[in-house]
């Protein structure tokens, strides 16, 4: 991308049009004719089907069919594993709808299609199902204990799948070192608040032979691969449309019964089909994450070095594990932060429980990874009587150090590598932002007045923009409009501008001049996903890829039409045009034309020949890129009340070249926003027979705009050796950290009292309370 195109970024291109209203999101699909389902869920955590009557419901006025597993069996019944992984011992995913057993609330057991959702949704009501309810299980601790009751009764020890990594002689340098520190952390579920709730649309084109579907999905192109196995149909006759989607996060990455049922019914009865889902259906039919159980030793020398790190943790994967061990591998390649480890040792189990299944959401597993890192790191400075940030200064990777590699691969294959940057200065730099020095003097004095205010500081890594690849399509069209599509979705990041921004640079127009369609298979239909902080490292620079073979088609076909060489010529301002002389030149839109000849010879030898101005681009990345950031704040909490509040809070990172400085602010912003409710509000609490105690917002508390504190963010640019555009992700950045950072402020807030923070989420001012009265007991 030129300097001067990254100097003046664009408006954000999608904003227009979704502020004055003509956003089109799948709600508001709404075929002639269109149908209406409703799903009947499990109301118990565990029982058997003994029988199941649909007749009243069938015979219910307004009613079109009824459905339970056993009328299903023109399809695969059962859904395909997401992430398949040969460390999975037990590859449970769910049937379609529920069979002979049901394992958590809100499991899919019938599907009923009517005139409208109201007709459905009583029709419900008639179906007279016989259950033998049966022991749930839904602590992790006691899922994988000794005695635990089976989820499957085929796995007596819940364990779904296990991994574990080393390097070094862990147990000897713990052994041998001058100070080791244990803990355990504990880790509890949250949800994905997406403003937009889970819907799908199905409509049949009998005379076209093609089945469309309108889905709020993160992954259109694998939709349609799932979609056409499970309905046991040709990917020809599918096309899935990825509209404008309020909010993904990670959960509308995975594959749902909807997904499945809803075009299954307009393809059997030739109507169109509709589900939505409402809130409380979200709390329990919704993949959420979360639930994690460490135990960490750290060894360390006298002066705060690390030199040895174990993890032992469990992972709760809910009753089925359909994304594999996707979240807790992240996890586990995330807990060296920006630190160096000479020795290191990490094991975990995935845990069967019955609760709904687990899945990637915003963060993906490092959030967690930095909470247990970055509180040991607290530990090592409260044990050795050092300032916290002096001690991660102490043990952080140096930039001469770089590109710095640990002896383990990631996910993708690629080694877990820290490829760019100087995390001394961000470090040093969210320091002074933020005060830190000042605060810490000012401090004895708050704490004698009565005010108890705290400073804090953490660091994270992220791996982001993994494989295997992404695509897109360039293409010019004779009016000078350029025409962009990825099969990468958008669910408010801003990808359509930073697609036509990175095109423009290359094809010298107005950002403004490229129309970006994503997430359609009819526009392109190769790719992936959007998830892992990857669409512009991949997608991007498969973006760049063909907006350059589409510049080197227009430049041969001016060569011809201008008689200069194809060396001499340039894309500037819409124009091909001789460099150097000012205004001798073709509009682009009228080289695309030309490209399109209906008379006379072509000048191009016949090897070089292709009509029109388009190429297909790809980007398969050989590794990932490692994204990186400090974040600092203020706190000044009432131990009285339990009260938070965020008097300041910094932020700087480390994306790699920011193509679109705003867009990556709000990307920022929005995740630390919901890092706060992650680490302070938000969580699924359920009861002994796994029934959801918080499944509305009179229960589950998500921080609103009055808690949402001003955010200072700094952009520190170190261009990825990895990819052309020499760009990182940042997606998840501003979640990672935040739940580790909050408790050390409040920790540090707390300090004469003697608060420690152990848990995330910190469960709001209740846990604050209760914080105290443990402190003052102990």
């Amino acid at each position: 991308m030129t300097a001067d195109a990254a100097q003046r970024p664009p408006l954000r291109l999608e904003d227009a049009r979704l502020l004055d209203g003509y956003g089109r999101f799948t709600d508001d699909i709404r075929p002639e004719g269109v149908l209406e389902a409703h799903v009947l869920r499990s109301p118990h955590g565990h029982a058997r089907i003994r029988a199941i009557d649909l007749h009243a419901a069938r015979g219910h006025p307004g009613v079109v069919a009824v459905w339970s597993f056993d009328d299903l069996a023109a399809i695969e019944r059962t859904m395909p594993m997401i992430i398949p992984d040969p460390r999975i011992r037990h590859a449970k995913t769910q049937p379609v709808l529920a069979a002979t057993e049901v394992l958590y609330v809100g499991q899919p057991v019938a599907f009923i299609v009517a005139s409208s959702r109201y007709v459905a949704e009583d029709a419900a009501e008639l179906i007279d199902i016989d259950y033998e309810e049966l022991s749930a299980i839904s602590v992790l601790r006691d899922a994988a204990g000794p005695q635990a009751i089976p989820v499957h009764q085929d796995v007596a020890d819940n364990i779904a799948g296990t991994f574990e990594a080393a390097f070094g002689d862990v147990e000897r340098d713990i052994w041998t070192a001058p100070h080791v520190l244990s803990e355990r952390f504990e880790i509890s579920r949250g949800h994905a608040q997406s403003l937009e709730p889970r819907a799908v649309v199905a409509r049949y084109d009998a005379d076209a032979g093609q089945l469309n579907v309108w889905d709020t999905t993160q992954a259109p192109i694998p939709l349609r691969a799932n979609l056409a196995r499970m309905l046991r149909l040709d990917e020809s006759m599918l096309r899935v449309i990825a509209p404008d989607i309020g909010g993904g996060f990670g959960p509308k990455m995975a594959l749902y019964s909807e997904e499945i049922l809803v075009p299954y019914a307009a393809l059997t009865l030739r109507r169109p089909v509709k589900w939505a889902e409402d809130r409380l259906e979200s709390f329990v039919a919704t993949a959420s994450e979360r639930e994690q159980i460490h135990d960490a030793v750290v060894a360390f020398d006298a002066e705060g070095h690390i030199l040895a790190f174990r993890d032992h943790f469990l992972y709760e994967t809910g009753a089925f594990i359909p994304y594999g061990l996707n979240t807790p591998f992240v996890t586990s390649m995330h807990l060296f932060g920006l630190y160096r480890i000479p020795s290191f040792a990490v094991r975990f189990e995935a845990i069967f429980t019955n609760r709904m299944f687990c899945c990637p959401f915003r963060g993906a597993g490092r959030p967690y990874a930095a909470f247990v890192i970055e509180r040991m790191i607290d530990r090592i400075a409260s044990a050795l009587r050092l300032d916290p940030a002096e001690v991660r200064r102490r043990n952080l990777i140096e930039p001469a150090e770089m590109p710095y590699r640990y002896p383990v691969n990631y996910w993708d294959g690629g080694p877990v590598e820290f490829d760019s940057g100087d995390y001394p200065r961000m470090l040093r730099d969210a320091l002074a932002l933020v005060g830190y020095d000042r605060v810490r003097a000012e401090q004895p004095k708050c704490w004698r007045d009565g005010r108890y205010r705290g400073v804090a500081v953490a660091v994270y890594c992220e791996m982001t923009g993994i494989g295997p690849y992404e695509g897109a399509r360039v293409h010019v069209r004779p009016d000078g409009r350029v025409v962009v599509a990825s099969g990468v979705g958008s669910q408010g990041q801003g990808t359509q501008t930073t697609l036509a921004q990175v095109v423009a640079a290359e094809l010298g127009v107005a950002p403004e001049q490229v129309n970006v369609t994503v997430g359609d298979t009819a526009h392109f239909d190769w790719g992936i996903g959007t998830f892992a902080s990857r669409s512009v490292v991949t997608a991007g620079n498969a973006a760049r890829s063909a907006a350059r073979r589409v510049a080197e088609q227009a430049k041969r076909w001016a060569s011809d039409l201008l008689e200069v060489s194809v060396e001499d010529l340039e894309l500037a301002e819409g124009m091909v045009r001789v460099k150097g002389v000012g205004g001798h030149g073709i509009p682009l839109g009228d080289v695309a034309a030309a490209a399109n000849p209906a008379r006379g010879r072509i000048g191009h030898a016949p090897e070089q020949f292709r009509p029109g101005l388009q190429a297909d681009g790809f980007f398969n990345p050989q590794q990932g890129t490692m994204g990186a950031g400090v974040h600092a704040c203020i706190v000044e909490v009432d131990p009285h009340t339990g009260t938070l509040q965020v008097l300041r809070y910094i932020v700087v990172h480390d994306c790699g070249c920011v193509v679109h400085p705003q867009i990556v602010e709000g990307q920022i912003h929005g995740g630390v926003a919901l890092g706060i409710g992650g680490s302070f509000y938000e969580r699924l609490v359920y009861d002994d027979s796994a029934q959801l105690l918080t499944g509305s917002y009179m229960d589950y508390l998500i921080p609103t705009a009055a808690e949402i504190p001003h955010m200072e963010v700094v952009h520190l640019e170190s261009p990825s050796p990895h990819n052309p555009l020499g760009v990182k992700g940042v997606g998840e950045a501003g979640t990672i950290p935040v739940a580790a950072l909050l408790a050390a402020a409040i920790e540090d807030a707390l300090q004469p009292l003697g608060v420690r923070l152990m848990t995330m989420p910190i469960a709001g001012p209740d846990a604050i309370r209760a914080a105290v009265r443990d402190a003052a007991v102990a």
